[in-house]
């Protein structure tokens, strides 16, 4: 479990579950962020949020799985573990079609929750990290002229050096040229390669 860095965000009414939840998680290195409703959540918390979220199902106002639509609208990526007293078959299949971690039921034990916020927090360093490596693939595909993102899409969809000139209406020469300068401006080592980080950036 990823520590120090990492914040955990806890929505709940119950002000006795926020203080068990806190200090559970600074008893093991995590940082714990509380709030009594996610209205105060959010206006509290703006654009990118890290870690993962604890969320209750039973809350004032929006409730926990309405809130995670909200999230999803306002394309705020956060994994969320659900607790709450009063779960069921609906609601728990609710949570995980909508991308829940795990829906664990008071009262739980410790160990339930630290594993699940665990996990919760490597899922959201994964997505980081691939959102990182997606945006600077992306920064040195907009280095490539018009040209050689043609060239780019002729190559890595099979076409040959030759079939790629006759298609521009160029001399061969031309599109090993280009086709060169695209694999340096790509980092790419290899023509399977240059593939892959097209089939990348479509995604």
């Amino acid at each position: 479990m990823a520590k120090g860095s990492s914040t955990v965000f806890v929505i709940d009414d119950d002000a006795s579950v926020r203080e068990a939840v806190t200090d559970l998680l600074e008893s093991v290195g995590m940082k714990a962020t509380v709030f009594a409703s996610t209205e105060e959540f959010l206006s509290r918390v703006q654009g990118e949020v890290p870690s993962c979220l604890v969320l209750d199902i039973r809350l004032p106002g929006m409730n926990g799985l309405e809130f995670q639509e909200e999230l999803r609208r306002r394309r705020m990526e956060i994994p969320i573990v659900f607790i709450t007293a009063h779960g069921d078959v609906r609601m728990t299949s609710r949570a995980f079609r909508g991308g829940a971690v795990e829906f664990l039921t008071k009262p739980f034990q410790k160990d339930e929750l630290l594993a699940a916020i665990g996990e919760a927090v490597e899922r959201d360093a994964a997505r980081r990290e691939q959102s990182e490596a997606l945006s600077e693939l992306s920064s040195r595909f907009s280095t490539l002229t018009a040209r050689e993102r043609q060239v780019m899409a002729l190559v890595t969809a099979g076409l040959t050096n030759k079939q790629a000139a006759a298609k521009l209406g160029v001399q061969e020469i031309t599109i090993k040229v280009h086709r060169a300068r695209v694999m340096e401006k790509m980092q790419a080592d290899s023509l399977p390669e240059l593939v892959r980080l097209a089939e990348k950036l479509k995604n």
